[in-house]
């Protein structure tokens, strides 16, 4: 029967072979491939003729032509890949396990708005928890003139979504899939502190866990407003917030949690620190609290970075100058009074210091309550060297008019003496003349005694030249001997010398060691190393 069954198919097909599925009854695990291969010579190819197989039985069948023109029948083994008897190994060529499928399932492709208008609760009463943690992966700046704190963050949300949910053995196993993230609810998270948009893309994707947990991450360029301390800048320590709440959503509809501690935060922050600018990242401590806007209370997340200043570049570019500066005014005490070099050199020095101060007001916020130490520093240097200023000036007051009191006693005493000198200087026929006028007759007589008196006179004009040396000789004794003012000038320099060291020795100890203090208390502390 089977031949002559044989022989009336190839009647029908025109002697021309043909490929034939026959149906078989299969089991749930079980699949075949049925094909005909034509063989060479026109004859009928071979195939494959699926069985009734147990689970773990299964064999290939196939019709191979044998030369003569006799077939012979080859079982092919079925399998699904490489399929073994582990209940963890899947059939790959499943259509359950296709992502297509599952977002079918899921609708959507379909219900897209269904899923992102609302929140994901089955009862509007019920508060969606909302689980936060955020890691710092850089601070980028910190602007104490604009007062604006610049960290690069990485943020971490999750929540359930009642309305998703999937058994994973029914899908080969997937328990997570990325889908877009405007395909879903998410939460209007924002951070209070923000005041510039952030530029960077958003997430693209978000994971849907099978139990409806949703996780987002992202990360974020922060520009946020931060109240900077500077008082004891360079030294400072700076504490900045960021503050994480819903905008609309109440209390009652979202409830943020922290998934980590403050310790833990702050470990990972240092793992996950790449740059700190001129800072060190000390710690970062969260805290959850209510906070009540629009009338309506919310739930915030408030994460507080703490971090200290890099002080050495200030010390050796600021701090250092001005006090080289403070050092040449001292030296300038060694300088002559007599000329206007000291007078030239403090102003110089002065004007230096000057110039420090505007650079530091570049700095420094203008909204400070209390002024920095380093202000008080250069004030009180700028200070001490303008009193330093102002003294040299009166000692060089005095000495000039001590000076005008001498060059008057001397022109007094060149006066007297000229006057002698010309008195003595009158010759007997000068006299003889004088008495002529008066009295013609005398003339005899006079002249006689004239005569008399001229040995003497001349002895009085040699007396009068020797007083006269003498006297220029003493008052050459009196210029080089200092006069009053000048003694008084010295003595006040002198005095105020002393003072000037001990007050400068006083204000430097005073503030530097302010500046100490803080720097002791944060050597204890641990920082982030990179």
């Amino acid at each position: 029967m089977i031949p002559t069954g044989f022989l009336f198919l190839l009647l029908l097909t025109g002697g021309n072979p043909s490929s034939l599925e026959p149906l078989e009854f299969l089991d749930a695990q079980q699949k075949s491939n049925h094909s005909f291969e034509e063989l060479p010579g026109g004859n009928t190819s071979s195939f494959e003729v699926p069985e009734l197989l147990d689970d773990q039985q299964k064999s290939n069948h196939s019709f191979e032509e044998m030369p003569g023109g006799n077939t012979s029948l080859e079982l092919p083994e079925l399998r699904y890949g490489q399929q073994s008897n582990d209940k963890d190994d899947w059939p790959w060529n499943s259509e359950n396990c296709s992502y297509h499928h599952f977002l079918n399932y899921l609708n959507l492709s379909e219900n897209k708005n269904l899923y992102s208008m609302l929140r994901p609760v089955r009862h509007h009463k019920i508060t969606t928890e909302l689980y936060l943690k955020m890691v710092i992966y850089a601070i980028l700046d910190v602007r104490e003139k604009d007062q604006a704190f610049v960290p690069y963050i990485w943020i971490y949300l999750s929540w359930h979504n009642h309305h998703i949910q999937w058994d994973p053995t029914e899908f080969c196993g997937l328990e997570s899939v990325e889908v877009p993230t405007e395909l879903m609810w998410k939460p209007d998270i924002n951070i209070e502190e923000m005041t510039e948009r952030d530029k960077t893309t958003p997430a693209p994707f978000m994971t849907v866990n099978y139990d409806g947990m949703v996780e987002l991450r992202n990360d974020l360029v922060v520009v946020s407003t931060c109240r900077m301390r500077v008082y004891q800048f360079p030294f400072d320590k700076q504490s900045c917030t960021l503050s994480f709440k819903s905008v609309i959503y109440s209390d009652e509809e979202i409830w943020l949690y922290a998934i980590t501690n403050s310790s833990k935060i702050t470990e990972w922050s240092c793992q996950a620190m790449r740059t700190q600018y001129e800072w060190l990242f000390i710690n970062m401590t969260v805290t959850r609290k209510t906070v009540n806007y629009f009338n309506f209370n919310q739930s915030m997340i408030v994460y507080t970075i703490t971090m200290r200043r890099r002080s050495a570049l200030y010390i050796i570019n600021f701090i250092l100058p001005v006090l080289f500066f403070l050092g040449l005014d001292l030296a300038s005490f060694l300088i002559s009074h007599s000329g206007g070099e000291k007078l030239s050199f403090k102003v110089t020095v002065l004007l230096a210091v000057t110039v420090m101060q505007l650079i530091l007001n570049e700095i420094l916020p203008a909204s400070s309550n209390r002024i920095p130490l380093i202000a008080i520093y250069c004030i009180g240097i700028f200070a001490l060297m303008l009193v330093s200023l102002l003294e040299t000036i009166f000692v060089m007051y005095l000495m000039k008019k001590d000076n005008e009191t001498d060059r008057d006693q001397a022109l007094n005493v060149r006066k007297h003496a000229c006057c002698a000198f010309c008195c003595a200087a009158e010759t007997p026929s000068q006299v003889l003349s004088v008495a002529e006028e008066h009295n013609s007759g005398q003339l005899t007589v006079v002249s006689h005694y004239l005569e008399k008196d001229s040995d003497e006179l001349r002895q009085m004009e040699k007396t009068q030249t020797l007083i006269s040396s003498n006297s220029s000789t003493t008052s050459r004794n009196e210029e080089e001997k200092p006069g009053y003012w000048t003694r008084m000038a010295k003595k006040i320099n002198k005095v105020f010398f002393i003072f000037y060291v001990t007050v400068v020795s006083v204000f430097l100890f005073s503030v530097f060691s302010m500046w100490n203090i803080t720097e002791a208390t944060g050597k204890n502390k641990k920082y982030c190393s990179i």
